[in-house]
């Protein structure tokens, strides 16, 4: 199957999910208040299947591979870290970009706290039932912006958007921000995730082109080039 029609298959299931509405609103940790992703329509898709519910006080995240004390990460492990907001966009491949305040634990702190090693070279995510992975270098993943996610614009994210943890990661394509991360495997070799092995690109690169941005309420603008969108 060509990455065309790959591309617009996900796009039409996109534009599904984000009709359907009311997703937005039955697991936000606010109570009944929607949340300002859904308030901006920005489309909610699950490749692998919506994962319910999700437990955000008993989270843990699993870090092994490549390092010299792998651990496991709680919710409170991870709010008692280091702490950053980044003001970047979060830009699919099916053309629709988001822009918000991200905060989050900088990825670059929970390498440091596990001893990475010289031989690392990737990160692999893991979302929650470990059925969707994809990996990113290690230079994406010491950049500034690139965090371990939790809230958007002052609202813990929803598990509708990949709450209670994800990767944010506005330097490449939305697939590689894994959303429910559930373990980190530190590489010194690239392995294709999910959607990399059904076509879509292992740089997972941002294209030129046309693209959606949802907080102008999916008014049309053009992406320039490659990397971070800041239209």
């Amino acid at each position: 199957m060509s990455r065309l029609l790959i591309t617009c298959s996900l796009l039409l299931a996109v534009l599904a999910c984000s009709a359907g509405g009311k997703e937005g609103r039955e697991s936000n940790p606010q109570g009944d208040k929607v949340h300002k992703l859904a308030k901006l329509n920005t489309p909610i898709f699950w490749a692998e299947g919506h994962p319910g519910s999700l437990d955000r006080e008993n989270w843990i995240i699993e870090v092994v591979g490549a390092c010299d004390s792998p651990r496991v990460f709680t919710w409170q492990d991870l709010n008692a870290l280091p702490q950053r907001e980044v003001d970047a966009r979060l830009t699919s491949v099916t053309r629709w970009s988001v822009r918000g305040i991200w905060k989050g634990v900088p990825l670059s702190v929970i390498l440091e706290r596990v001893g990475m090693r010289p031989s690392c070279k990737y990160v692999r995510f893991w979302s929650v039932g470990m059925v969707y992975d994809t990996s990113i270098p290690l230079e994406n993943a010491l950049q500034e912006k690139t965090l371990l996610a939790h809230s958007f614009d002052g609202e813990l994210l929803t598990e509708d958007y990949g709450g209670p943890v994800r990767v944010f990661n506005p330097y490449l394509w939305g697939y590689k921000s894994a959303k429910s991360v559930v373990k980190i495997e530190l590489m010194d070799y690239y392995i294709p995730g999910y959607w990399e092995k059904r076509g879509y690109t292992d740089s997972a690169e941002i294209e030129a082109g046309p693209c959606r941005d949802m907080n102008e309420g999916g008014k049309i603008k053009q992406i320039e080039g490659p990397g971070e969108v800041t239209f």
